[in-house]
């Protein structure tokens, strides 16, 4: 029986959805199905992601009729996944071969934790520029200066997700829905984990955090307030959540020196 359902929102990422996919037909552990929901892309990812299909007898491929964000569409996947475990996956990311089988044993002899993930390698066109480490159990006060998970790299029990109700659809969390799952799971007394071990690349641009817009910044502000309360952190704690407000009020070159 199947034991992984792989969740991939995909949109505008024709050019590099053959790559992550094949990440996946790479991995050591392969007893997977994968759940594909294309969101409205401008380009020809759909086209692509039909293709591939044809490949593969496990993979359920679905589609928006329009654009709708990625905690939609990561939902309508979610409905499909009848599974153990679930992963998640990005359309322009890789995998790295031992991932799921690095996360599945821990998940099979932790049963005590709801979700591991683990540190990513971040790249561009010019390569390698930065890696993440990991920290064990995410603690409360991990919550506080933003997301304790990686998303894309996790494997979780797919009964936690349900039992939450997966990602919240509201326009006050697109680009942080992950991290306002993390806050329903801890609040509701599941436990999460972050390896040590790198298991997973994430494409990524070197500018990207300076350049985010007004919304997402405050987007990311209105999570932290209300997450800060849902696990009952410490009143002060909120002044952390105007960080991101007083991070988009920096001139770019100064913030570019700090993050440095």
């Amino acid at each position: 029986m199947t034991r992984i359902s792989v969740l991939m929102g995909i949109y505008n990422c024709a050019e590099t959805l053959v790559e992550a996919l094949d990440s996946l037909y790479a991995q050591t552990y392969q007893d997977f199905k994968i759940i594909l929901c294309e969101d409205g892309s401008s380009d020809n990812t759909y086209a692509v992601a039909e293709e591939y299909s044809k490949l593969h007898d496990n993979i359920i491929l679905l589609r928006n009729e329009r654009n709708m964000g990625l905690n939609y569409t990561l939902n309508r996947c979610l409905e499909y996944a009848d599974t153990e475990y679930l992963a998640r996956m990005d359309g322009d990311d890789i995998s790295l071969p031992e991932r799921f089988e690095k996360e599945i044993n821990f998940l099979d002899s932790h049963p005590e934790y709801a979700v591991v993930s683990g540190p990513m390698i971040y790249f561009d066109a010019d390569g390698d520029f930065r890696t993440g480490a990991g920290k064990g159990e995410v603690k409360k006060e991990d919550f506080i200066m933003g997301s304790p998970v990686c998303h894309a790299p996790c494997m979780a029990r797919t009964d936690a997700f349900k039992a939450v109700g997966g990602y919240s659809v509201d326009d006050r969390l697109l680009r942080v829905e992950d991290y306002h799952l993390w806050f329903k799971l801890y609040a509701a007394g599941y436990k999460l984990y972050m390896l040590n071990d790198v298991i997973y690349k994430m494409r990524d641009d070197r500018n990207a955090y300076s350049r985010r817009t007004w919304k997402s910044r405050l987007n990311e502000a209105y999570v932290k307030h209300i997450g800060y309360k849902m696990i009952n952190l410490p009143w002060y704690a909120q002044f952390f959540a105007l960080k991101p407000i007083l991070v988009q009020m920096l001139p770019a070159f100064l913030y570019r020196t700090m993050h440095k």
